[in-house]
């Protein structure tokens, strides 16, 4: 449905609009793999789910969510948290950052089962907000990415964007034409919510429910 990217040993950082709006509904997280179909992948089922209490379902401002895993899990090769942006730097246009996810890889294509990763260049916010392009509606808490060739698309949403091997930003939205060079991959920066990021962790420290065996499927 979305991606994430683990930021602790128990928590996964992804986009408030993958939150069900059923509260029947549960998240399941994959850990350790690559592929979705792997027999050995990690599955843990979501302890708690919290999005960022100023997100805008309409501007999609504020698009995070923080989702807790029911235990620590045990850290290798293939489960790791990737560091996170503390600091308030810019990232200079057509800098080259990183995507990725499960989402669809062709614009009328299906969602793909192998986790893929495109190279996506960075778009100055004065470019990504002219009349052409997003028209003012690019806050200093979002950042664009992308060409016609190279982009988030349906999937992606939640997963990160790595810059200098730092999560930068969350996948938020863009267009429903993917590779729409006018209508780029708009991302969440991570920085400017790293204090909320920080103090949810903290203060949900203690298990709610009963914690499900991690298992392969």
């Amino acid at each position: 449905m979305c991606g994430g990217v683990l930021i602790s040993d128990e928590w996964v950082l992804s986009a408030a609009h993958c939150k069900p709006d059923s509260v029947n509904k549960t998240l399941q997280a994959v850990l350790g793999t690559n592929s979705l179909t792997d027999p050995k992948k990690l599955v843990y089922l979501i302890d708690i789910q919290i999005m960022h209490p100023l997100y805008n379902k309409t501007t999609k401002q504020h698009d995070l969510l923080l989702l807790k895993l029911p235990e620590k899990v045990t850290l290798s090769k293939s489960v790791s948290p990737l560091p996170y942006q503390t600091e308030d730097i810019v990232i200079q246009p057509n800098t080259l950052c990183l995507v990725a996810g499960w989402g669809k890889i062709k614009r009328t294509g299906r969602k793909t089962d192998v986790l893929n990763e495109a190279i996506v260049p960075v778009i100055s916010p004065e470019i990504c907000n002219r009349r052409d392009y997003y028209h003012g509606e690019i806050t200093a808490n979002m950042i664009c990415a992308g060409d016609n060739r190279r982009d988030s698309c349906e999937g992606d949403s939640g997963g990160p964007l790595i810059c200098n091997g730092v999560a930068e930003a969350i996948v938020s939205s863009g267009s429903s034409v993917c590779g729409n060079l006018k209508r780029p991959g708009v991302y969440t920066r991570i920085y400017p919510y790293k204090f909320w990021i920080v103090d949810t962790m903290m203060n949900n420290t203690e298990i709610t429910t009963p914690i499900p065996t991690a298992k392969s499927n």
